[in-house]
């Protein structure tokens, strides 16, 4: 299992807008993701009700996970996307 824990970088946190960018990169990584709270149940992380239903804040750590071919790639961009704040997934890491 590839996993990835990072701090997000969002100061509103997984809210709307940034979950929503979230969500649509995690289903364009074209691989099952996982997210969690550092110490909660992990999600579908191409489910905007799920992310959204984690409440995690700006700043706290989650959990980002999968198993299939290709995760380790795919877990590295989602990871920046989060740590960074970004407004689109990045193309390269």
């Amino acid at each position: 299992m590839a996993e990835r824990r990072v701090n997000v970088g969002w100061a509103e946190g997984l809210h709307a807008r940034p979950a929503s960018i979230f969500v649509r990169a995690a289903t364009a990584s074209g691989v099952p993701v996982t997210i969690a709270k550092s110490d909660g149940t992990p999600v579908n992380a191409a489910s905007m009700l799920a992310v959204l239903g984690l409440g995690a804040q700006g700043g706290e750590e989650i959990v980002l996970a999968s198993e299939a071919e290709g995760a380790e790639a795919a877990l590295d961009r989602l990871a920046k996307l989060v740590a960074e704040g970004l407004d689109e997934l990045p193309e390269t890491v």
